[in-house]
C-alpha cells in the first residue's frame, strides 16, 4: 500500500484532520484535507469533529491550532519545525515594551508563539492587520514581530503611530526591487503580487499587496494570465493547481523557507501512526493567547 493510502487509512482509524500551509512540500499538501494560511487552518480545524489534529507547518501554527482547540490533541509532524521570526520576540521582551510604551496597544502577528500572544493586547494577520490597527482606540501602536509587516500597515493607516519591532521573515526580508524590475521585464504582461513581509521597496511597488490567501483568491478572478509572485516558492504549488490555465513566476530565484520544507510525508505518516510530537501548552497560557485571537475576531 503507498503511504499515501496508508496516511489515509490512518487518519480515518485517528478521527484525525490533517492541516498543510501553503508553503509546504506539494506532496505534504496533496495528502491534506486543508490547505491555507495558518489562522484559516486552525480556526478550520476547531470546526471539525477530529479528536486529532496534524499540523504541517511550523510551531506557532501548531501551538495556534492547540489554543483554538484545546480539547483536541495536536501534532506537529516534525518538531523541528520553527519560525525565526516568531523566535524574534519573547514575553520579556513584549513586558519591556509594555513599561516603555505605557500608553500604546501591543499588537501581534499571528506569526509569534502562544506565550507571546498571551502578553499582548490582541493578534493579527497579514490580511487584517490594517484593520485591526485601524479598530483600535489608541493612537500608538506597538507592531510585533516583523518590522516590514508593521511598515505596510503604516502607510495604510492615518493618524496612528506605528512603532516596529525589529523582526522579520528571512524569505520575505531578502526580496529586492531589482528582483522586480528585472521580473516585470522578463514579464511585462505579469500582475506582481508582493506579500506585506517583503521590504518596503518591493512592496510599494508591487501591484497588489496580499496575504497568501489572498494572492490564491486574486489569481483566481483577476483577468491576467500571469502574476510574478513575492513570497515563499511553495505557494506555486496551489496556485498553479488551482489555475492550470495561468502562469506563475518567481521574483528572482525562487525563495524557499527551509523550516517549512523540513516536514515530510513520512513525517506525517510516522506521526498519525506514533501519535508522536504532541503540543503541550499551559491552561493559564492557552486562555490568555486565545483572549488575544478572539478580540481580533471581535473588531474584524
Amino acid at each position: 500500500m503507498s503511504i499515501e493510502k496508508e496516511i489515509k487509512r490512518l487518519k480515518y482509524e485517528r478521527n484525525a484532520v490533517i492541516l498543510a500551509h501553503n508553503y509546504q512540500r506539494p506532496e505534504v499538501q496533496d495528502v491534506a484535507d486543508f490547505v491555507g494560511d495558518s489562522l484559516e487552518l486552525s480556526i478550520k480545524a476547531s470546526e471539525t469533529d477530529a479528536n486529532i489534529i496534524v499540523f504541517a507547518g511550523v510551531k506557532f501554527m501548531a501551538e495556534t491550532a492547540k489554543i483554538l482547540s484545546p480539547e483536541k490533541m495536536v501534532l506537529l509532524p516534525n518538531p523541528r519545525a520553527g519560525c525565526p521570526m516568531a523566535d524574534m520576540v519573547t514575553p520579556h521582551d513584549v513586558r519591556k515594551l509594555r513599561k516603555k510604551y505605557p500608553d500604546a496597544a501591543i499588537v501581534a502577528y499571528v506569526n509569534t508563539t502562544a506565550e507571546v500572544k498571551a502578553e499582548v493586547d490582541i493578534c493579527c494577520t497579514s490580511a487584517n492587520a490594517v484593520k485591526v490597527v485601524e479598530k483600535l482606540p489608541q493612537k500608538r501602536i506597538v507592531f510585533l514581530p516583523d518590522k516590514n509587516l508593521a511598515y505596510w500597515v503604516s502607510t495604510q493607516v492615518k493618524n496612528k503611530e506605528i512603532i516596529p519591532y525589529q523582526g522579520y521573515c528571512y524569505v520575505h526580508n531578502g526580496f529586492r526591487l531589482k528582483d522586480l524590475l528585472k521580473a516585470k521585464k522578463e514579464h511585462p504582461d505579469a500582475e506582481v503580487l508582493a506579500h506585506p513581509e517583503a521590504p518596503p521597496e518591493v512592496v510599494e511597488n508591487a501591484d497588489f499587496v496580499l496575504s497568501t490567501s489572498g494572492m490564491i483568491r486574486h489569481a483566481k478572478k483577476s483577468r491576467a494570465k500571469e502574476f510574478i509572485i513575492a513570497t515563499e516558492f511553495g505557494l506555486t504549488h496551489r496556485l498553479k493547481k488551482e489555475n492550470p490555465g495561468k502562469e506563475f513566476y518567481p521574483m528572482g530565484a525562487p525563495r524557499f523557507c527551509g523550516n517549512m520544507k523540513i516536514t515530510t510525508i513520512e513525517d506525517i505518516y510516522n506521526s498519525l501512526l506514533k501519535l508522536q510530537h504532541e503540543i503541550i501548552l499551559n491552561k493559564e497560557i492557552i486562555e490568555k493567547a486565545r483572549n488575544a485571537l478572539e478580540k481580533m475576531v471581535e473588531v474584524v
